[in-house]
């Protein structure tokens, strides 16, 4: 199917308007996507005509939002090829999902002299919670490497890995270099040892959606915010078997069955990992973005960004003084580089000025910024509703900057 992207991008109003009296360039998609119209829409309409508390009431409004939101819980499990929509747990992001499986699965599973293994491309928020969790346990995080062009060194996966291995939790796709990583090798090797595997899907949901029961992984967590969606919602996929053998991450209403002064017993999946009010209207809204993004077509919006991530690489090769960080052979829409002898903040702050939004700094992955010994980085992220005369703009504005230096 051949997409008109230049009238795709109209469906982005954020997209036109002029920053510091400078056409907008947005190029700070691996932070957060911005949202298409109908995800707008979407959200207006619910608090315009049928806002109302979810399964607990008996009223027209309850049941429209009930069903819309049951709804976009079967989007999401179809989206990612989930076996049934009980394994889908509506959270307010990545953060939290991570968060409660560190928690429900290591009350559950792990104990003093556990491990846990992570790679040193991890988001913060993917490794935290496993310090978190190995601090109150007793337990040992270990971690996988990656060289020098940030690809993970698979083969010394399976040597760290040991009878007393619980977990193995690592990223789809680095948020900072950009790498898309051997999921598919990563399972199957831990699985070999019958060892589960999260994956942190944050950064690869709007690009490659696993199909996650072929691919065989116990967990994937994404952000809504991520695909096109709302802030304050996302989604833990974790396979029933683990689910229903882990305790509840928070106590409230919802997640209960019956609760006396006796003790409390609780609701079945998905409803024990979901208590008190969820974010109903961002998990609708969060369904209406995947169903935006299907309509488009996955495999098309990866193409696009991958023409749009190899031109502005070419351009930005040329500039004399810049250093690229992460040249993986397979890798998403991220550009990660300095500039020799400006600061990170200074050329961000710079570039803002000419109209162009970038993330600098150490993007939340300071193991990262340790193994190639820098204070911080630029990174450009792109998405399909990017253009050729951003990526042509941002060449300039370096060209500009540099001089200035």
């Amino acid at each position: 199917m051949s997409l008109d992207f230049r009238k795709i991008r109209k469906d982005f109003p954020i997209l036109d308007q002029q920053v510091h009296g400078k056409p907008l360039a947005y190029l700070d998609n691996a932070a957060t996507t911005q949202k298409p119209r109908v995800v707008l829409d979407k959200v207006e309409e619910y608090y315009l005509k049928t806002n109302a508390n979810i399964h607990r009431g008996a009223h027209f409004m309850a049941n429209e939002t009930t069903e819309a939101f049951e709804g976009a819980r079967e989007t999401v499990r179809q989206y990612i090829k989930a076996g049934d929509r009980g394994e889908i747990i509506f959270t307010h992001g990545t953060t939290e999902s991570v968060n409660l499986v560190a928690y429900s699965f290591g009350e559950a599973f792990v104990s003093e002299g556990d491990e846990i293994v992570v790679s040193e491309l991890e988001h913060h928020a993917n490794i935290v919670p496993w310090q978190l969790l190995c601090e109150r346990k007793k337990a040992t995080l270990k971690v996988l490497p990656f060289d020098e062009k940030g690809v993970l060194k698979i083969e010394e996966l399976d040597g760290l890995l040991t009878e007393r291995t619980k977990l193995v939790a690592m990223n789809h796709v680095s948020n900072t270099l950009g790498t898309i990583n051997p999921v598919e090798k990563i399972v199957e090797i831990s699985h070999k040892r019958n060892i589960p595997v999260l994956l942190d899907g944050a950064q690869g949901i709007a690009h490659y959606p696993p199909d996650v029961q072929t691919l065989d992984c116990d967990f994937y967590v994404f952000s809504g915010h991520k695909i096109y969606g709302p802030t304050g919602i996302g989604v833990l996929y974790g396979k029933r078997k683990w689910l229903e053998q882990m305790p509840p991450f928070m106590g409230g209403g919802e997640m209960i069955s019956e609760v006396k002064f006796s003790g409390t017993t609780f609701n079945e999946l998905p409803y024990k990992f979901e208590p008190g009010t969820p974010n109903y209207i961002g998990a609708i809204a969060l369904g209406t973005a995947i169903e935006y993004v299907q309509s488009l077509g996955v495999d098309n919006l990866a193409v696009r960004e991958q023409e749009i991530l190899k031109l502005a690489t070419e351009k930005l090769k040329s500039i004399e003084g810049i250093r690229f960080f992460g040249e993986a052979e397979n890798k998403v829409g991220v550009i990660s580089f300095e500039i020799e002898g400006i600061h990170s903040f200074d050329l961000g702050t710079l570039l803002d000025q000419l109209g162009i939004a970038v993330r600098t700094g150490r993007m939340c992955t300071d193991p990262i910024m340790d193994h190639f010994d820098v204070p911080g980085m630029t990174r450009a992220s792109f998405a399909f509703y990017n253009t050729e005369e951003e990526v042509e703009a941002l060449y300039k504005a370096l060209i500009r900057i540099k001089g200035m230096f």
